[in-house]
């Protein structure tokens, strides 16, 4: 009001001239009247207007019955407490009309006084119905949307902030912190994880808190009850905890109102505290200081409460999703890694293989992400779809595991036990030629030569041995060693029993003679098994949506680009990006990284020429391979 004495007064302004008899009793209602004067008259903001005039409610103003009067001081009472009914704000400026008579009785002025401030009491009431049923509409919308927000969101530090944003702007909070529980198994600490606050700038830092009732999140935490102050400085001596001020030292900041709710899972586990600070109200400004709107620290009422609660339970299951997410990736990374390790136990010439690999691959997806032009230009690779390249890379010889190791390892054209036998037959026939010769010289015949003969047939089998030994080497075979072949074929001994037996028999013969490489047709048909292998291993895996292409990706590494790969014989239109990159990187470490039984190691630049080669016959992707070399991706550690 405009001045103290007439605090308790609400102004009735009229059109016309107020009876004396009807003055006389206004006082008693706590009404103050006064002249209407709509140039002059402004409303304060304490204030509710009512202005008598307009002819169309008389008659039904009228017809109020006499019982009402009494009740007229209870009436004027509770629209005097009306500025703390929601609501009441939106009728501040609001006018209502109507006209009486000056002759108009006293009793009837005052059923039309009456009877007014009803109209504006049902009217207040109505307006904070519909505001509160539209205030829970939009915060039930709000709170859906909140939980399609957090089910989406598969960032853990996204996640966090999302949560305490939506639950400061549900509730008005100038600022708000997080809390977990830590470690989740067995809890004995709180991580303080993230802070916001609107007034004031600060550098937030992670910082780890007892999980004791001393602190108010402590006790949220500990007890799972929540925790609302209208004034963190005024706390209960009987209360466990105490407000910390330093923070409010520190910034100049004045913490007053705080609620803190536990974020509880279904199962009833507090995993976290969401604490809310300083709710704000906007209030309607002196008309004599200022005209904006200033906000106001209020204290966090029960809706706010329901609110956060509400909010603080579906947090809770968000992050404990992403906990459990986090868990099974971290489980399925496990199983990788060993799956990899049983692979290299299998094979430990191949050793870090697939890890060198999947670096050299999602470097090369990298790469080919920044081009700017070419072919690949427009080419983008997400988060996702590397992560679901780097497991195909990763697994992509997982089928070796159901390759005969022997077959595996297999460093010569010979297995180490066919060249111990074949060793012990040439051993065999030198020992045979020898009793040979020495059973015909006592005979007598040609005892003389008998040692010269005896040293020609050794010389002639370590001959042919020497000839064994560098045909079992896996180079490729040179054509002066054909016929070597041939001579082996036709030399014979005799073995225990006195049979005449081919010194090499024909399986080692087929071995000697494979043309390059260790492998027989046949060896090699096991090797390239291990891709329809992994294939078949990595299906029975329920992959995820995001990860449902590994087995297919594994399963093409080997393929090229002009049909002459394996197992399928696949041409360009069916072999992805993805894969065309895996085949280039996996084809570079297999010649590059290190020697292996069956082969040496090349230099890099040489590896680059065999892969620029096949790149000019169509069996790789010549774009990949130039940004491969262009971005020095086969540099990648």
């Amino acid at each position: 009001m405009g001045d103290g004495s007439a605090s308790a007064f609400r102004r009735v302004l009229f059109h016309g001239a107020l009876p004396p008899d009807l003055a006389a009793e206004l006082p008693a209602l706590s009404i103050r009247a006064e002249p209407f004067r709509p140039d002059a008259w402004t409303l304060e903001a304490d204030e509710v207007g009512l202005v008598l005039a307009g002819a169309e409610l008389s008659g039904a103003l009228a017809q109020a019955p006499p019982a009402e009067l009494g009740r007229a001081a209870d009436r004027i009472g509770l629209l005097q407490r009306g500025d703390r009914l929601e609501g009441l704000e939106a009728f501040w400026g609001a006018r209502l009309f109507f006209s009486l008579p000056e002759d108009t009785p006293a009793t009837h002025v005052l059923r039309a006084i009456l009877a007014l401030f009803r109209v504006l009491e049902e009217r207040t009431r109505a307006a904070a119905d519909r505001r509160s049923l539209l205030e829970r509409t939009q915060e039930t919308r709000a709170l859906v949307e909140v939980g399609i927000a957090l089910s989406a969101e598969t960032n853990r530090e996204e996640l966090l902030e999302t949560i305490l944003t939506r639950a400061r702007r549900l509730t008005a909070a100038d600022a708000g912190s997080l809390y977990l529980v830590w470690p989740p198994e067995a809890p004995d600490s709180l991580r303080f994880v993230l802070a916001q606050n609107d007034s004031v700038k600060f550098q937030f830092a992670e910082t780890i808190l007892p999980l004791d009732p001393s602190s108010i999140a402590g006790f949220v935490a500990q007890t799972g009850s929540v925790v609302n102050l209208p004034d963190a400085h005024d706390v209960s001596l009987q209360a466990p905890y105490r407000f910390d001020p330093d923070f409010d030292r520190r910034y100049g900041y004045r913490t007053e109102s705080i609620l803190a709710v536990p974020m509880t899972t279904p199962d009833a586990r507090t995993i976290g505290v969401l604490q809310l600070i300083n709710r704000k109200r906007r209030v309607l400004p002196d008309v004599a200081t200022t005209g904006f709107v200033r906000p106001e620290v209020v204290p966090f009422d029960e809706g706010n409460e329901e609110i956060a609660r509400a909010l603080a339970a579906q947090a809770a299951v968000a992050v404990e999703n992403r906990r459990l997410t986090e868990s099974i990736r971290t489980l399925f990374e496990g199983f990788v890694e060993a799956s990899v390790t049983a692979i290299e136990q299998r094979d430990p010439t191949t050793s870090g293989h697939s890890h060198r690999v999947a670096a050299l691959t999602c470097a090369l997806a990298r790469a080919a992400d920044r081009a700017t032009d070419g072919p690949y230009a427009s080419f983008r690779v997400s988060k996702d779809e590397l992560r679901e390249l780097r497991y195909a890379a990763v697994l992509h010889d997982f089928g070796k595991v159901g390759v005969r190791e022997q077959v595996l390892v297999k460093a010569r054209k010979l297995f180490p036990g066919a060249r111990d036998l074949l060793r012990s037959r040439f051993d065999q026939a030198i020992l045979s030629a020898a009793a040979e010769i020495w059973c015909s010289a006592a005979r007598g015949n040609g005892a003389d030569g008998a040692a010269a003969e005896l040293a020609r047939r050794r010389e002639q089998l370590e001959r042919a041995w020497e000839i064994v030994e560098r045909l079992d080497e896996p180079n490729l075979l040179a054509s002066d060693l054909l016929e070597e072949i041939e001579s082996l074929s036709s030399l014979t001994y005799r073995d225990v029993d006195g049979r005449e037996t081919p010194l090499v028999p024909e399986p080692e013969i087929s071995c000697l003679a494979i043309p390059m490489g260790s492998l027989t047709p046949g060896e090699r048909e096991q090797i390239q098994s291990h891709v329809t292998q992994t294939f078949r291993f990595l299906s029975k895996i329920p992959w995820t949506r995001d990860l449902a292409r590994v087995p297919d990706w594994a399963y093409a590494h080997h393929e090229k680009l002009d049909g002459s790969g394996y197992p399928r014989h696949l041409e360009a239109q069916r072999i992805p990006v993805p894969v065309r990159m895996l085949t280039i990187c996996d084809i570079f470490d297999a010649l590059a990284a290190r020697d292996r039984p069956y082969k040496k190691a090349v230099p890099g630049h040489e590896a680059i020429a065999i892969l620029s080669a096949q790149a000019q016959r169509g069996a790789v992707d010549p774009d990949l391979l130039r940004i491969f070399v262009g971005a020095e991706v086969w540099k990648t550690p």
